[in-house]
């Protein structure tokens, strides 16, 4: 604060007022509601945030602008309000109207132009039209930098994951922003580009980089946007943990704030804490006690986006804090101080209950949507055209036909589909997310990409057949339609997190190149994939030849990407930071000789070393292996082939370590289904070895379409077990070091239902069940073969159909129960049952972990036909418990389950998690670039 006079305006003698210019709030409602009104009149607030939810068109926002500040005018406000949004054009905009607000590119797709002074150009026109309908503060720009780009929220939002690319695209930002009258500001400090992501919503993402790591990278752009002047920053509610830095959550800590924001970084502006209502801060400190712990740290302005009762609190618990001497008045007046510099900066009394709204927006027009289709034009990037599939006439005759292939996702906030949509639901209200999710989005497939059919449509002679795609994967109509059309396209929206959309593309890429013409001779058929979010998507598979990234799906984008599907337009963009260079895998070198295991030889070796591994587990930790045996990885199922490995010590023929793997020839998946070693022999490169041997014999298996990390059977690792922070992290960066992409991971977990002798079936469900009208039996042995096979062979999943033929095997043991319509008879689900003395059961040790009488519910199948899912799904599982009780076992085994899944349901049956896994897979194609042995 040195050089800043000590004097102010007596009117700042009232400590209320003061406190109310350190809060920013939000509000339900497009009108000024009674409660914002209360808190600028009676509570003195400074600030306000508005959210999509806030603003219909730029007239109404415009009006509603202009009454906040006239109730602050009129109140005896000494300055005018900060109004503040979030519109960084892409994917997150606040403000939405058709006709005066232009939309521009995301962040990532401006930097796809390569052009800083464009950016300069499109931030300064945002700025001008959210400014003429009263806004004076942004919340922009974003300057985080994706150092783990494969699976963070933020994706396009960000330029990339070059410091110094992202920190020139957010200085030239920040610079069009000023220019225009606004203030600014940085975020999400320290950066939310390398979040690690727990699960619950109380768990906190968490910052695990170390200053050092942070200051070679994360930190370069958010330095150098403070030199070049920005007016304020936004400081994340993350937790951080690294060596000398630890922090619950960044905006609360005094080291993030006066230490590294203020002391190291030299920021002087106005910092701002993330929303003290998200469900972690506020469940794990409470908001008042958050808000004095937010002013101590160093923030200047606490952000509270919507609840009135929450609000009250923060209040108060600042004024409580004050009283009770736990915040100083220096304390207050530094903020204020810095508070009112920028409002000086942005605003004024003349300027806020005068904004000049749609009369200037009208002036802007012209130029700005020239600039839109200028900027969306230059960011459509072809990463790659392998077979020069365009322009579409290149392929394509005028009388075939052309798919698109879209999937279901949430329209962008700032989306015509959306506002439509958004206007004819009614949605129920929830807490107010956090502010790298906080979007306006409802869910819709069908009415986002309808306009890009109709385009393609109107460009061509021939038909264009639309349809969509969901987590059911490729169904029977899409094999149909892409046999008959003459070229594909299909839309990816950040596959990378979606993965239901990876695995539907790979099929379908699978299909075209399986295609045959009449006369037998092979003919691939053209494929081209568009990423309309995350270029990450497909950008290192070269497998996809055709590959276009437009980095957001708004309208303008889709425009710009149909003329360079047609050739009316040449693609300039670029991927931008490291993702357009080669990465390529490091693989370890094979130092230990690597050996075909031998039941023989090797079997009670691999008992001791399974008790060794046990044995070097933590006693907090559940050890997969706690009741497996040699005999747990030996299947010898006929439509199974297996081959293990160890390392061992030949001369005292101890093993050092093993791995398992399994081609299993109906899916043609080779899965490594263990791998484990010795505990006082590992970072040898005994893992590294086992690794590679096996990827090399499962790579020669005739038929190989996909590899896997876990398998369902054996049940032993599901894949990656995920039950322990810091284990978790070691083991996918160890395998992510091998080639592994761990952010394509599917969870699955173990479940088990406890009491099962005094448990009775949830109130309600049987009748639920009931209103299906489907028919329910239990069936034992081979006889039943036929009908059951044909439904499990509807699932592509990998294990399905071996688990059924060992349960139909071994019918002393084993039950199959059945969903039937009753009108035609047609099974329409089914699954296993079995207990201790079952041959499966000796492949699932997890049983035996239960160490009571207990019971197993294995491979549930519901038929894609079937539209009440859950309820047929729950019905399966109820049905077993029931038998299970009959047998007097007093527990219930769920031995794989999607971890995805809807568990209210099983929750509400008495199943709890017992051990979680990410199960990984990839294209076979992935492990051809591993080099020889030698």
């Amino acid at each position: 604060m040195a050089g800043r006079s000590d004097k102010l305006d007596p009117v700042w003698d009232d400590l209320d007022r003061t406190m109310g210019q350190l809060f920013m709030m939000g509000f339900d409602g497009t009108t000024v509601t009674p409660q914002i009104k209360a808190l600028i009149e009676d509570h003195h607030l400074g600030c306000i945030l508005l959210t999509a939810k806030n603003l219909k068109s730029a007239e109404d926002t415009t009006k509603l602008c202009y009454e906040l500040q006239k109730i602050a005018h009129d109140a005896g406000h000494p300055v005018p309000l900060a109004i503040g949004i979030d519109q960084e054009n892409g994917g997150v905009n606040s403000l939405f109207d058709e006709i005066y607000i232009r939309q521009y590119p995301s962040n990532m797709g401006v930097a796809a132009t390569g052009s800083t002074e464009l950016a300069f150009e499109v931030a300064k026109a945002t700025a001008q039209e959210i400014s003429a309908c009263g806004i004076n503060w942004i919340f922009g720009p974003c300057l985080d930098v994706l150092t783990n780009a494969r699976n963070q929220p933020l994706g396009v939002r960000t330029a990339g994951d070059d410091p110094q690319e992202v920190s020139a695209y957010g200085v030239a930002f920040m610079k069009g922003y000023k220019e225009a009258g606004i203030a600014t500001l940085g975020k999400h400090f320290p950066s939310y580009g390398n979040l690690e992501f727990l699960g619950s919503t109380l768990d906190v993402p968490i910052i695990t980089e170390s200053l050092e790591q942070l200051s070679l990278s994360a930190l370069i752009p958010f330095r150098n946007a403070i030199r070049q002047g920005l007016d304020s920053m936004m400081v994340g509610g993350c937790a951080m943990s690294s060596a000398g830095l630890h922090a619950m959550h960044a905006c609360l800590s005094e080291q993030v704030v006066d230490g590294l924001l203020r002391s190291d970084l030299k920021f002087d502006g106005v910092v701002v804490s993330e929303c003290l209502e998200m469900d972690a801060l506020s469940h794990n400190i409470g908001v008042g006690g958050g808000t004095v712990m937010a002013v101590n740290a160093g923030c200047d302005v606490v952000l509270l986006c919507r609840s009135f009762s929450v609000q009250q609190e923060a209040l108060k618990g600042l004024k409580t804090g004050v009283e009770n001497a736990m915040i100083s008045k220096k304390r207050i007046y530094n903020s204020l101080r810095r508070v009112l510099e920028m409002k000086a900066k942005c605003t004024s009394w003349e300027k806020a209950l005068n904004p000049p709204g749609i009369a200037l927006l009208e002036t802007l027009q012209p130029s700005h949507t020239a600039l839109s289709t200028k900027a969306y034009n230059r960011s459509i990037t072809v990463v790659r055209d392998k077979n020069r599939l365009l322009p579409l006439t290149n392929v394509l005759d005028n009388e075939e036909e052309l798919l698109l292939l879209t999937p279901l996702v949430k329209p962008l906030a700032a989306s015509a589909a959306s506002r439509a949509l958004s206007e004819s639901l009614t949605t129920e209200k929830s807490p107010e997310p956090a502010l790298w999710e906080r979007t306006a989005s409802v869910m819709s497939g069908e009415r986002v990409f309808r306009e890009l059919g109709r385009s393609l449509a109107r460009q061509r002679n021939g038909r264009v057949l639309h349809t969509s795609y969901t987590a059911n994967g490729v169904r029977p109509v899409h094999e149909n339609l892409i046999n008959r059309a003459g070229a594909i396209i299909v839309l990816t929206a950040d596959a990378n997190r979606n993965l239901y959309q990876h695995g539907f593309t790979k099929h379908v890429s699978m299909i075209c190149n399986m295609q045959y013409t009449t006369g037998g001779e092979k003919r691939e058929k053209p494929l081209i994939v568009v990423a309309v979010s995350s270029p990450y998507d497909f950008a290192m598979d070269s497998s996809i030849g055709t590959y276009i990234c437009t980095y957001d799906f708004t309208e303008t984008a889709l425009t710009s990407l149909v003329k360079v599907l047609y050739g009316e337009l040449t693609p300039q963009g670029t991927l931008p930071g490291t993702i357009s260079k080669s990465q390529k895998l490091q693989h370890s070198k094979q130092h230990w000789l690597v050996e075909t295991f031998n039941e023989d030889r090797d079997a009670n070796a691999l008992d001791t070393l399974i008790k060794a591994v046990r044995e070097g587990t933590p006693p907090s930790h559940r050890s997969e292996l706690a009741s497996a045996t040699s005999n747990s990885f030996i299947l010898n199922h006929a439509e199974v082939e297996e081959s293990h490995f160890v390392v061992r010590n030949s001369s005292t023929q101890a093993l050092y370590g093993f791995c398992s793997t399994y081609f299993f020839k109906t899916t043609g998946t080779g899965v490594i289904g263990a791998l484990f070693v010795d505990p006082a022999r590992r970072k040898l490169s005994i893992g590294h070895s086992l690794h590679n041997r096996a990827i090399r014999t499962l790579l020669q298996k005739e038929g190989i379409r996909r590899f896997q990390l876990g398998s369902r059977l054996p049940s032993i690792f599901l894949g990656i077990p995920t039950g322990h922070g810091a284990e978790r992290k070691r083991l996918r960066s160890w395998f992510a070091n091998l080639g592994w992409n761990a952010a394509l991971s599917r969870p699955v977990c173990n479940m088990v239902a406890r009491n099962l002798l005094s448990w009775s079936p949830p109130e309600g469900m049987a009748k639920s069940l009931a209103s299906t009208g489907i028919q329910f039996d239990m069936v034992y042995g081979w006889d039943y073969a036929g009908p059951i096979l044909d439904l499990v062979k509807t699932s592509n999943r990998q294990g399905l159909a071996e688990v059924y033929k060992l349960a139909l095997s071994d019918p002393s043991a084993c039950g199959i129960i059945r969903a039937k319509r009753p009108e035609d008879g047609v099974l329409v689900g089914t699954v296993v049952l079995y207990n201790h003395q079952s041959h499966l059961s000796e492949f699932i040790p997890a049983l035996k972990d239960l160490k009571e009488a207990a019971g197993g519910i294995s491979s549930p199948v519901i038929s894609p036909s079937v539209g009440e899912y859950s309820t047929l799904l729950q019905g399966l599982i109820l049905l077993g418990m029931k038998q299970i009780k009959q047998q007097r076992c007093n527990a219930c085994l769920l031995d794989y389950m999607d971890g995805d899944g809807n568990f209210d349901g099983f929750s509400a049956m008495g199943f709890e998690v017992l051990h979680n896994f990410e199960e990984v897979s990839c294209d076979a194609a992935t492990w051809t670039m591993i080099p020889p042995a030698g």
